[in-house]
């Protein structure tokens, strides 16, 4: 069965590699065909990424959609999240999780037992987006908190800020402006993200 992987790691500091062997791994254990891998290097509270956009386009209904946990799917708000599995449900597309073991019956195709099983998985994603959505408002509510105190006691501070790498910017502009690869040979060629690279197009575009 043609099955389409998504990898995504939060920031430009992790790389999906891991879960690429993990997933290769599954799919070969399972007898899987993989039509497509897609990674990037982006944070699980958007909606619009770019690679996975891509997968949603590419892929054809009865396809399976294979990711390594449910967070690195989404940690969408809930209605992201909504617009998600609908997009999802609206193509076709069988969602497998490899650390869900029930999820593993959307491999074998219709029946009784993997309809029933569908119910039983759908309610259990659905905890653990819900759980995954949580655990992101904490931790953005912790940073809010410790920046929070840190103003207080020092009025003056200002936080760092995160700067701009400037050579991997003009690479990925230089790439860009040759117009002879692809985003994805740019993110490669430039050893950065795809959503780097998409933000630096537009960059080049105002």
């Amino acid at each position: 069965m043609n099955t389409h992987l998504y990898l995504r790691a939060s920031t430009k500091d992790q790389d999906a590699h891991r879960a690429k062997v993990a997933l290769e791994s599954f799919a070969a254990e399972k007898g899987l065909f993989i039509a497509g891998i897609y990674a990037e290097n982006i944070s699980g509270t958007k909606l619009l990424r770019p690679e996975l956009m891509r997968l949603l386009a590419n892929a054809q209904p009865g396809e399976l959609l294979l990711v390594e946990s449910v967070d690195r799917l989404s940690r969408l708000s809930q209605v992201d999240w909504d617009t998600l599995k609908a997009t999802i449900k609206a193509k076709g597309l069988r969602l497998v999780v490899a650390d869900l073991p029930t999820s593993h019956k959307m491999i074998e195709g219709d029946g009784i037992d993997v309809a029933i099983m569908r119910v039983i998985n759908d309610m259990l994603i659905e905890l653990m987006a819900t759980m995954a959505r949580l655990d992101q408002e904490k931790r953005v509510q912790r940073i809010r908190e410790g920046l929070e105190n840190k103003r207080a006691a020092e009025p003056e501070w200002k936080p760092a800020g995160k700067g701009r790498n400037q050579a991997k910017w003009d690479k990925v502009a230089g790439l860009l402006k040759r117009n002879g690869n692809t985003v994805e040979e740019v993110a490669k060629i430039a050893e950065v993200g795809v959503a780097t690279v998409y933000r630096i197009k537009r960059e080049l575009t105002l």
